[in-house]
C-alpha cells in the first residue's frame, strides 16, 4: 500500500491518505441555505454519533451544537451563507449518546454550477487539534534552538529542512541546502552521508552515534569530528517520507579522548620503562633498554650517547666554542637501515661541532626539538655530510634531543627521529622523553659508577695474583681467575703457588668472605703474609694457625683457606684445611676422589686447631683446588655440583690448560654471583 501511493505521487497521480489528516479524522458536514444537512461524512458520524441516515435532511443546529448555543450558531450560518465570509472556532457539541465534546469548527460557503449555495463546515475533536498544535509547537522550537543541527532528507536525498544549527556546522545558509543532495552541499562527506541514509531509508534500523571526520565550508582547513544519527520518517501509516538527520559536532570531546588515551600509553610506558631500564649494573645493557623503550612508541630511532669524559669519570662543561666528544651506547631502530647507518654505532667515539644540535642540548642541560625538520638542519644534527644525507634518504622529519642528567650532572643525551611516524613531535612527547631520560639517567649513572668501581676492584684483583710459570719444583701447573658477574661481587678469591726450598712447592686457594674493594685489600693482606709465612716452611696446619690470628686482625674479616706443601722427594702433599671445600685427587687408572680432610674452621673464627693430613702424591697425580663460586649455584645441591665436578675430571692425561678452560665453560653459571679462582697441579716424573 505504502508501495502504490509512492507511485502514483512520482506518476502524478493522487497520493495515499495522509498521516495527519487520520489524525484529525476531519469531519465533512454541507448545509443548504435552510441549515438542513444534505451531506454527512462517515467521520462525521464518528464525531457526532449519527449515522447519515439519521442526519441528512435535519436541522444541521440540532444535531450538531449544544441547545445552549443554537441561537449564536444560526446567526453565524446566516452570515456566512449571506457574506460568503468563512467563520472559525470552538463549540461544545452534544452527542447522540448524551455526551458532551468541545469541537473544532470551520465553516465556509460553497457555490455549485448552477448558482446555488451551500455551506461546508469541517470539524474536529478540540484536544486532537490542541494536542497536535502543542506537538508541532515543541518540534519547531526544539529544531530551532537545539544545539545540534538537524537536518530532513527527503526519499531523494534532498534536503528538505535545516536548523540553524546545522548552517552554523556546515557554513551554508538553509536556502544553500533546501532541493539539493548531500553530494552539492558537502562533496568531501558525502559518500560516507549518502551511504548511511541510503541504508537507514532501505532498512529502517536507525544508525546513531556514528561518528564521521571531515571538513565543511564553516572551517575548511580544519578537521572535525561529529557524530551522526539518522532515523527514517513515517507517516502514521508507514508510508516513508525520508531521513531525519543529527549531527553533533564531538571534535572537542574526541580530542580529550585522543589526549586521554595519549595519557595512557604514555603512563603505560612509564611503567614499562620503571620495569625494563636497569635490570643490571651493566651499562650498555642499561642503556639499549632505554633505547628499546622509546622504539617505536616514541621515535622511530632512538640512541643514547653518554660524553666521553663522562665515561672515563670527570667532570666536563662544555663552552660556546667547544665540540662535544660524545661516545655511542645504544642505537635501536625498527626496519631504519638508513637511519640507523647514518648513527654513531655502540662504543664509536665521535666529535660533534659547536653548532651541532646534540652539542647544544648536552652543553645548556636541555632538550632541543626541532618538529619539522627541514634539509638544513640535517647538518645539525648528523656529525657529517655522508650521514645527513642517509638521514634525508631515511626521511627523518622531526628530531628531539634530551639531555641525561643524573645528580646535577649532564652525562649525555638521549637522540629521538621519526620517519614513519607522520606527527612532528610535540609538547606531550616532549614531556614524556623527559621523563624517560630522568628515570634512565639514574640507572645509567649507577651503571657507571659500578663499572668503575668493578673495573677498579678486578684492577686491584689482578694486580694481587700471582703470575707463575707453567713448571715449578715437581709440578706442572695451571690457573685461572674468573670475576664473578656483578659489580660488587668482585675480589675475594686468590690462588698462590709459592716455591719453597728443596724443590717444594706450596699451593694455596683461598677465598675471602665479603665483595668488593675492600674483600680483595684483604685478599692481598693475607696472601702476602700465607707467602711470608710459606717461607718458613712450617707445617701447613703451623701456618693456618698464624693466618687465623692475623685475619682476626683485619676488622672481623673471615675467610676459608686450603693449604698444600707438595714434597716430590717424598712424593706426598702435606695439606691443611681452614673451612674450605675439600680438592680433588685425580691419580691415573683410578676415579677421581674428593680428599677426606678435616674442614676446621675458618680463618677469623679462632679458637679452633688445624690439622695436617698426608696424602701420597705419586708422578702423574693430579691436585684440583677451587673456590665455592666454581660449583655452588641456587638451583642444585652441592652435592650434585661436586658429583659434576668428579665426572669432568675423568681424563688424567688432559693438558691441564685444557681442563682449566673445561671446569669453567662447564661449571662455572654466567650469571654466578661470586668469583672463581682455580689451581690445578700435576707431579712430574723426576729427572
Amino acid at each position: 500500500m505504502n508501495g502504490a501511493g509512492s507511485s502514483a505521487a512520482e506518476g502524478g497521480g493522487p497520493t495515499g491518505p495522509s498521516g495527519l489528516l487520520d489524525v484529525l479524522n476531519v469531519a465533512s458536514v454541507v448545509l443548504d441555505t435552510q441549515g438542513r444537512i444534505a451531506l454527512w461524512s462517515p467521520q462525521a458520524e464518528e464525531l457526532f454519533g449519527y449515522s447519515a441516515h439519521e442526519a441528512l435532511g435535519r436541522y444541521a443546529a440540532h444535531v450538531m451544537v449544544h441547545e445552549r448555543h443554537v441561537d449564536l450558531v444560526v446567526q453565524l450560518f446566516a452570515d456566512v451563507i449571506a457574506t460568503g465570509e468563512s467563520w472559525a472556532g470552538a463549540f461544545p457539541i452534544r452527542r447522540k449518546d448524551g455526551t458532551t465534546r468541545l469541537v473544532e469548527f470551520r465553516n465556509m460557503r460553497l457555490m455549485d454550477d448552477r448558482g446555488d449555495v451551500y455551506a461546508l463546515g469541517l470539524a474536529t475533536d478540540r484536544t486532537t487539534v490542541r494536542r497536535l498544535e502543542r506537538d508541532l509547537a515543541l518540534s519547531t522550537r526544539m529544531v530551532a534552538q537545539s544545539p545540534n543541527g538537524l537536518a530532513v532528507l527527503d526519499t531523494d536525498l534532498r534536503y528538505v529542512s535545516v536548523n540553524p544549527a546545522l548552517e552554523r556546522i556546515n557554513g551554508l545558509a538553509a536556502a544553500d541546502h533546501l532541493g539539493r543532495t548531500i553530494h552539492e552541499v558537502l562533496p568531501r562527506l558525502a559518500e560516507a552521508l549518502e551511504a548511511a541514509a541510503r541504508q537507514v531509508l532501505r532498512t529502517g534500523e536507525p544508525l546513531v552515534d556514528r561518528s564521521t571526520v571531515g571538513r565543511t565550508p564553516a572551517d575548511p582547513d580544519e578537521d572535525h569530528v561529529w557524530s551522526l544519527s539518522l532515523y527514517r520518517l513515517e507517516d502514521a501509516r508507514g508510508t516513508v517520507l525520508g531521513v531525519a538527520v543529527s549531527v553533533i559536532d564531538v571534535t572537542d570531546r574526541h580530542r580529550a579522548a585522543v589526549e586521554a588515551e595519549a595519557a595512557r600509553r604514555r603512563l603505560a610506558l612509564i611503567a614499562d620503562a620503571s620495569a625494563r631500564i636497569g635490570t643490571t649494573l651493566d651499562l650498555e645493557r642499561t642503556a639499549f633498554e632505554l633505547a628499546d623503550v622509546a622504539v617505536p612508541e616514541l621515535a622511530d630511532v632512538a640512541a643514547v650517547d653518554l660524553l666521553d669524559a663522562v665515561m672515563a669519570g670527570r667532570r666536563t662543561s662544555l663552552g660556546p666554542a667547544e665540540s662535544a666528544v660524545i661516545r655511542a651506547l645504544a642505537v635501536c631502530g625498527a626496519d631504519e637501515p638508513d637511519a640507523l647507518r647514518a648513527a654513531d654505532q655502540p662504543g664509536q667515539v665521535a666529535r660533534y661541532a659547536p653548532d651541532r644540535l646534540v652539542t647544544e642540548c648536552v652543553r645548556s642541560g636541555r632538550p632541543v626539538m626541532v618538529a619539522q625538520v627541514k634539509d638544513e638542519d640535517l647538518g645539525r644534527i648528523a656529525h657529517s655530510p655522508e650521514a645527513a644525507a642517509l638521514l634525508a634518504r631515511a626521511g627523518v622529519h622531526s628530531y628531539l634531543a634530551v639531555p641525561l642528567i643524573a645528580r646535577g650532572e649532564v652525562l649525555g643525551a638521549l637522540d629521538l627521529k621519526r620517519t614513519r611516524n607522520p606527527l612532528p613531535f610535540g609538547n606531550d612527547d616532549l614531556l614524556l622523553a623527559r621523563e624517560l631520560a630522568a628515570r634512565a639517567a639514574i640507572q645509567i649513572d649507577n651503571a657507571r659508577w659500578y663499572q668503575s668501581a668493578r673495573t677498579t676492584a678486578l684492577t686491584l684483583q689482578r694486580s694481587l695474583l700471582p703470575s707463575h710459570p707453567p713448571v715449578t719444583g715437581g709440578l706442572e701447573v695451571a690457573s685461572r681467575y674468573q670475576p664473578a658477574g656483578a659489580t660488587t661481587e668482585v675480589g675475594g678469591d686468590w690462588f698462590d703457588v709459592i716455591p719453597l726450598p728443596d724443590g717444594k712447592t706450596a699451593l694455596v686457594v683461598g677465598d675471602v668472605m665479603g665483595s668488593g674493594i675492600d674483600a680483595a685489600a684483604t685478599m692481598g693482606r693475607l696472601r702476602t703474609a700465607t707467602t711470608t709465612l710459606a717461607s718458613l716452611d712450617l707445617d701447613p696446619a703451623v701456618l693456618l694457625e698464624h693466618l687465623d690470628r692475623i685475619t682476626q686482625g683485619l676488622d672481623h674479616s673471615i675467610a676459608t683457606c686450603v693449604y698444600a706443601v707438595h714434597d716430590p722427594r717424598l712424593g706426598r702433599c702435606r695439606i691443611a684445611n681452614a673451612g674450605h671445600l675439600p680438592p680433588v685427587h685425580i691419580r691415573p687408572g683410578r676415579p677421581p676422589e674428593l680428599l677426606d680432610l678435616p674442614t676446621g674452621a675458618p680463618l677469623g673464627v679462632g679458637g679452633v686447631p688445624f690439622s695436617t693430613t698426608d696424602v701420597d702424591f705419586a708422578p702423574g697425580d693430579q691436585l684440583v683446588l677451587y673456590t665455592d663460586g666454581l660449583v655452588e649455584t641456587r638451583t642444585h645441591s652441592l652435592d650434585e655440583r661436586l658429583e659434576a665436578l668428579l665426572a669432568l675430571l675423568d681424563d688424567p692425561a688432559r693438558p691441564l690448560e685444557e681442563v682449566c678452560d673445561l671446569l669453567l665453560s662447564a661449571l662455572h653459571h654466567p650469571d654466578n654471583h661470586d668469583d672463581v679462582a682455580l689451581l690445578v697441579a700435576r707431579a712430574r716424573a723426576g729427572e
